[in-house]
């Protein structure tokens, strides 16, 4: 089965919902509560898809919303609608096992079955091997600066899909709405969906 075919299969794109629908979180631009995906895509999830599969699909700004830091400064987050977290969590059921496989053994950021606790656990044992030094590194507005182009590249080199390929850009350049007002997207992956830079290659690249 195509790579695109697996991601819209019945059983995944069910599991994706349920996701989407455990998860709650805010309506998106459009105002869709996560209460109504359930009606929306039992009348919709037959043209939902054939519009994927055409490559007529086209996702919706995200809602742009800041939340404070302890430093003062605050983090972006763009909230897609549930309908797109839907395909974007089918997406990332299907390529993240992929992509798994290249992480390195001592990654636990954004993985399944790892955690934080786990990375201070594994320093510990570090240190009492004889290690002196712990580095904390912090990249500064990451997801707000990655290149998509060079993005897209590295996801290529795995993903030999031009569909689901397709798919993934139209979700980095489809714009955030920022008190009404569209803004484009020229850089960066959006923080606060289901589908994230984390997700789809590893630090390791």
């Amino acid at each position: 089965m195509e790579l695109l075919e697996q991601i819209l299969s019945n059983q995944n794109m069910n599991e994706a919902y349920l996701r989407v629908y455990k998860n709650k979180g805010a309506s998106g631009v459009d105002g869709v509560t996560v209460n109504e995906l359930k009606q929306y895509l039992k009348e919709n999830k037959d043209e939902l898809r054939q519009r994927i599969r055409t490559r007529k699909y086209q996702p919706q700004a995200a809602l742009r919303v800041e939340i404070p830091k302890e430093n003062g400064k605050v983090r972006k987050l763009g909230i897609p609608t549930v309908v797109d977290r839907v395909v974007q969590q089918a997406i990332h059921q299907v390529l993240s096992p992929i992509f798994e496989k290249q992480f390195i053994e001592f990654s636990y950021g954004f993985r399944p079955k790892r955690s934080c606790e786990m990375a201070i656990i594994k320093s510990l044992e570090f240190l009492n091997d004889g290690y002196d030094w712990i580095v904390d590194i912090d990249l500064e507005r990451f997801f707000d600066t990655v290149h998509h182009d060079k993005l897209m590249r590295i996801i290529a080199n795995t993903i030999n899909d031009g569909d689901v390929i397709s798919l993934i850009r139209k979700y980095l350049v489809s714009g955030v709405m920022v008190n009404g007002n569209y803004e484009e997207t020229p850089v960066g992956t959006p923080q606060g969906g289901n589908l994230t830079v984390c997700d789809l290659f590893p630090p390791s690249s």
